[in-house]
């Protein structure tokens, strides 16, 4: 049996025994020759991985791909070329510890595999996710594609504000819902396809009207708010409740075909106000319902928003704040304004 090249990545937690390197390429015929290699270029990792006698301690997990290597051959698992090993420290079991109580089951671990092995992401950014609680207002073209991908993404609470129910002319664009869903609950079906998306998150219904009632204690208990609003008065109430709290803001509007999104903090920059100071008169500016969109449109605009929902639990990338991202279907095309806050 020959060697293969395999790469190793190495969590967070164990890259102060590799020199910082987040993963490495090895030649090797099995797990254990993988792992030798490894803990012989660095033998502090070696001791932390075994144990006295040799044997894999307790709380690490090593997996190939997406699998675990105990329901494998263990160690003497084959490898081939452009495996992937992902070493997981953790407890009897197949769970973590983790800081603030968070923890992954062992299915967790294949589930967000393509997660954790990406250096920006890794094992502390998969905890983020799951520690962290998105709110959607609105649970309909923008609202059903975003929380599709937060949960899959493994976002640890989600909220959903939405008392409507589903009608015929929502199945085109939102993809949560099917023809048998007509006149039930839009949360509650939302609720229950989500889970089956990812049963690990954990979903909370919002069944009536955001109001300036209601507003400030529904938000206030989450860590960002996704605005899939399709009306003004609701988009400017949702605005400047976030302005109030302090909470990140995540836009996107759709018509026809062309869609924007932003994100509006006003912590770091400008808010919805800051675009549009006040809303246009009633039955100024159609709908959507009056004009129409294209089917797809919601679910480019709303994944841009689960996208942006993810950097910013993350703390990764650079976040449309200060920017207003224009997306023209007809003509695949994106564009990009500068966007201040209004001192005022």
């Amino acid at each position: 049996m020959t060697s293969t090249g395999v790469r190793v990545v190495i969590p967070t937690v164990l890259r102060q025994h590799t020199n910082n390197r987040d993963e490495l390429d090895l030649s090797a015929k099995t797990v254990k020759d993988a792992l030798q290699a490894l803990t012989k270029s660095y033998p502090n990792l070696g001791r932390y991985l075994y144990s006295e006698n040799g044997r894999l301690r307790n709380f690490i997990n090593v997996y190939l791909n997406e699998e675990d290597i105990r329901s494998m051959n263990g160690e003497e698992t084959r490898l081939k070329e452009g495996d992937t090993l992902m070493i997981v420290p953790s407890i009897a079991g197949g769970s973590v510890s983790q800081k603030g109580g968070v923890s992954f089951s062992s299915g967790e671990f294949a589930r967000y595999s393509r997660h954790i092995i990406m250096p920006e992401v890794g094992l502390e950014g998969q905890r983020k996710l799951k520690a962290s609680s998105v709110l959607i207002v609105g649970a309909g073209g923008l609202g059903t594609p975003s929380a599709t991908y937060l949960a899959a993404a493994g976002v640890g609470r989600l909220g959903i504000v939405d008392f409507d129910t589903i009608e015929r002319s929502n199945l085109h664009r939102q993809i949560l819902y099917s023809e048998q869903d007509i006149g039930k609950s839009k949360a509650e079906v939302a609720r229950e396809r989500l889970l089956q998306v990812n049963p690990n998150v954990r979903i909370e219904l919002h069944k009536v009207r955001l109001d300036s009632s209601n507003a400030l204690k529904i938000l206030k208990e989450y860590d960002v708010i996704l605005d899939g609003t399709d009306n003004f008065p609701t988009r400017y109430l949702v605005n400047d409740a976030c302005v109030l709290l302090g909470k990140p803001n995540v836009y996107a509007s759709i018509f026809r075909f062309e869609g924007q999104a932003s994100v509006f903090y006003a912590k770091q920059g400008p808010c919805y106000r800051c675009l549009y100071s006040e809303p246009p008169p009633p039955g100024l500016v159609p709908s959507c319902a009056e004009g129409g969109v294209l089917g797809v449109l919601p679910g480019i605009m709303g994944s841009i928003q689960a996208a942006e929902a993810i950097d910013l639990i993350l703390g990764r990338g650079r976040p449309l704040i200060g920017r207003l991202l224009l997306f023209n279907a007809l003509d695949m095309k994106f564009e990009e304004l500068k966007l201040r806050k209004n001192p005022d």
